[in-house]
């Protein structure tokens, strides 16, 4: 997170002014928005708490008041985190209206490998935004605030339970990335290894491991539920996760299994033990993701 004194000066370069904190925040605190905040919160925000927060705060307003906004769809909100004793700038999602030949133009920027076609119709504006999935949907919103900035930031491993939504919610964000104008693979993770041998038979699987190792963004779906060869492990799941992050091209991932769990999956293989190669793979998939929990129940049976 930035200082309050580098938002502050930035945005007074930006102003050609004199460089001054306390009109900057006296500015952000007399924001309406800001003020009903803290009123609403004022048995929970003591001083201290308050001058913690001014950055946060002047963010929020600036974010809400500039015409640049962070992503479409998307807009700030203030909250207070009880855990840290901070107020914190998150993003909510606002409805967005498109044309059919958007819509249109949109799908055609999103590549499902072995994955349902209705995803592509999954818009993270109408996702239910339960309080499992409020950590989940708030790290999402973060990365698009990053990725509009900068196409190479890190992205998620969203762990969780079956039928919590996982895949769902990166449906969400796919469309959202290709709605910029930016490519997507998403990719079912067990029907794709197990179908590795017809790209093989057909001379297609260098093509294809390029194709995916350079993407704008890569989404793996469920992961650690394949079965693995030493051969499909290190010369394909390795040579694209070693392109993607000597690339550092987003990837996210969902999983049933924690990230410390899919390092001993990658370690067994149908030929035996291999647990200094299951490392290695693995910090390709740390440098490449942030594990993020998704809770809830199993929606699949509501």
């Amino acid at each position: 997170m930035r200082s309050l004194d580098e938002i502050f000066a930035e945005q007074f370069k930006k102003r050609n002014l004199k460089f001054d904190k306390k009109s900057l925040a006296t500015e952000a605190l007399n924001d309406p928005e800001v003020k009903n905040f803290l009123s609403q919160n004022k048995d929970l925000i003591t001083q201290p708490i308050l001058n913690r927060s001014l950055s946060n705060i002047y963010e929020f307003v600036h974010q809400k008041n500039s015409n640049d906004k962070i992503i479409d769809g998307y807009k700030p909100i203030l909250a207070y985190n009880s855990d840290l004793k901070i107020i914190e700038v998150r993003y909510t999602l606002a409805g967005k209206k498109r044309s059919e030949n958007a819509e249109i133009d949109l799908k055609k920027r999103i590549r499902l490998i072995d994955l349902p076609s209705k995803l592509k119709s999954v818009k993270l504006d109408q996702i239910d935004q339960s309080q499992e999935r409020k950590a989940a949907l708030n790290e999402l919103a973060i990365f698009l605030s990053k990725f509009k900035q900068n196409s190479k930031s890190k992205g998620l491993y969203l762990v969780g339970d079956f039928g919590v939504g996982k895949t769902y919610l990166l449906a969400g964000l796919a469309n959202t990335i290709a709605d910029a104008g930016y490519k997507v693979v998403f990719m079912h993770v067990p029907s794709f290894i197990a179908s590795l041998s017809r790209h093989f038979n057909k001379n297609t699987l260098e093509s294809e491991l390029d194709a995916l190792s350079s993407v704008s963004v890569l989404i793996f779906d469920d992961i650690g539920a394949e079965t693995l060869s030493d051969w499909s492990r290190d010369d394909v799941l390795g040579v694209i996760l070693q392109k993607r992050m000597d690339n550092e091209l987003p990837t996210f991932f969902s999983s049933n299994i924690p990230m410390k769990e899919l390092e001993q999956h990658f370690a067994e293989t149908k030929t035996g033990i291999a647990n200094l190669k299951a490392k290695r793979l693995m910090q390709r998939v740390y440098f490449l993701a942030n594990e993020v929990y998704v809770g809830g129940p199993n929606r699949r049976n509501l």
